[in-house]
């Protein structure tokens, strides 16, 4: 078993955990709804912070990934305004045209999820939100270069620094669990629908900071350890 296969068992069972702890938890909620209403806890309860595992994966096993941290503000148990922020990377030689892509740039994320039990103040969560991206970056270009059939001279090619700019609109869906203490662990779906795009003078750039590989969607996904602070 592969090493990328090892990690995709390794998440799937924690997501399985997950969800059937989810069930006694909502079933729960039903017995202490009237608990629930007449409770007290505050507009503001706390502040988390968190960090995505997904992202650092994907650069280890492949040529393109993240490294994204959160701030995530509880309102009541119920609403949780996020910020997300994260450095996007890419070093992808493509196969058949031996063409280097190469990016770094920085992207920010900025949404609200909603916390769909009934029971709001369990350790479980099962939520779903919405966000806002957007990132500006530049891309390199370089080639070996083709050899002239005639003349027998290699003309390398390449292009630094071309602009481009995105934004994007996320819909997502997850689930979040308090493990010990302060500590939470979770994951996330997302719908990655593009809103607006400058792909820079030569177009179609491979990789999007944040977004993923270009194209007008996507889907991705995170997995987050998080901290109460």
């Amino acid at each position: 078993m592969t090493l990328q296969e090892n990690i995709s068992t390794y998440i799937s069972g924690i997501v399985v955990s997950l969800l059937l702890l989810l069930v006694p938890s909502t079933a729960g909620a039903k017995d202490n709804d009237t608990e629930a209403k007449n409770d007290s806890v505050p507009l503001f309860n706390g502040i988390a912070v968190s960090v995505d595992l997904v992202g650092p994966a994907q650069m280890l096993l492949g040529d393109y990934g993240q490294y994204e941290a959160s701030v995530r503000v509880n309102l009541k148990d119920r609403y949780f305004p996020v910020v997300e922020l994260g450095i996007g990377k890419a070093d992808h030689v493509n196969d058949v045209t031996d063409i280097t892509y190469k990016t770094s740039a920085p992207y920010a994320r900025i949404g609200v999820d909603f916390n769909l039990l009934k029971n709001k103040h369990d350790i479980y969560k099962l939520f779903a939100g919405v966000r806002y991206a957007f990132t500006s970056f530049k891309y390199d270009l370089s080639h070996p270069g083709m050899t002239d059939p005639v003349w027998g001279d290699v003309a390398p090619y390449e292009a630094k620094g071309v602009k481009c700019s995105y934004q994007w609109f996320e819909a997502v869906i997850g689930v979040d669990a308090k493990i010990w203490g302060p500590v939470h662990l979770g994951w996330s779906l997302r719908y990655r629908s593009r809103l607006s795009y400058d792909d820079g003078e030569l177009g179609n750039s491979w990789y999007v900071p944040g977004f993923g590989k270009t194209g007008s969607s996507n889907i991705g996904g995170t997995f987050n350890v998080t901290i109460d602070i």
